[in-house]
């Protein structure tokens, strides 16, 4: 590469970590909160303390200690707090992946009760984001319970992360208020920090994808009772569907929140595995899934 082109490089990269310490505060200051790293005991036990009464585990269950945040803070990871007035309102914690550091696994972002449809959950995100570009890694990932629609809507539409792996009951039983008792299926997304689509969300411009318009097939879709209803898979573009709110539902009838678990592993899961690509998520409930390679 000659020296002309590294500049080049150099200066659209330096030009894509600005944008994104930049689109940080902007959504900061919209979520009237400040994102700082956390090292101090008191700060990280304030953490744990916010993430076991969001998750509300099974006593010796908690989400992660003060310890581990310590470690982990120490040796460079990512660990830090949202704060309106010396309250904490949201936090996050991420580790660095496969050796040199070229990735991040984000673990845990939760958001408390008292900070709900604020915005925090993604200014978090965010901040995450232009944190991670300044140690030059441009790729975070993380899992969450692919049943859960908000959640799916606001990793693939919001932020713009992709699927890349549907993986079977991940954290094996977690006993908590959020998960139940049920396997804990996960899907594992990629975040590519400098692709366009997630530069453009970052502005406000989340990934849209219209499920009724594909024309497609209706592999996982909500039958009348509200449980799961498996049809066909047989068409270049499927649809699989996931329940209004899995949360209530197997608070008020566990029998039919395990059935849409088992269901959904076998339908996008089942896709996955045959290597099906997981286009966006419509925000009233669909998995656009394309089987075609790309």
């Amino acid at each position: 590469m000659t020296n002309l082109a590294m500049n080049a490089e150099s200066l659209a990269s330096r030009e894509v970590r600005d944008e994104a310490v930049a689109a940080a505060r902007a959504a900061a200051v919209a979520s009237g909160i400040e994102i700082r790293e956390l090292t101090e005991i008191a700060d990280l036990a304030a953490v744990v303390g916010l993430f076991e009464s969001i998750w509300q585990s099974a006593p010796g269950a908690r989400p992660v200690s003060t310890e581990l945040l310590r470690a982990m803070s120490t040796a460079g990871n990512y660990v830090t707090g949202a704060f309106e007035h010396g309250e904490l309102l949201g936090a996050c914690f991420g580790f660095f992946g496969n050796p040199g550091k070229a990735s991040l696994h984000s673990h845990i972002a939760g958001v408390a009760k008292a900070g709900a449809g604020r915005g925090i959950g993604h200014a978090l995100k965010l901040h995450q984001r232009g944190w991670a570009l300044l140690q030059d890694v441009s790729l975070i990932t993380w899992t969450f319970d692919p049943l859960v629609r908000r959640n799916a809507y606001f990793n693939l539409g919001k932020l713009g992360a992709r699927p890349i792996g549907y993986l079977p009951d991940f954290y094996g039983p977690m006993e908590d208020s959020i998960n139940g008792s049920g396997d804990t299926d996960r899907l594992m997304v990629g975040w590519d920090l400098t692709s366009p689509a997630v530069r453009a969300a970052a502005f406000g411009e989340p990934v849209l994808i219209d499920a009724e318009a594909s024309g497609a097939a209706k592999a996982l879709s909500v039958d009348s009772d509200g449980g799961p209803r498996i049809g066909s898979a047989d068409a270049p573009t499927v649809l699989v569907a996931v329940p209004p709110d899995i949360e209530r539902l197997r608070r008020s009838d566990p029998g039919r929140g395990k059935a849409w678990r088992v269901a959904l592993r076998e339908v996008l899961g089942g896709l996955m595995a045959d290597n099906a690509h997981v286009a966006g998520f419509d925000r009233p409930g669909w998995y656009v899934i394309s089987k075609e390679q790309s």
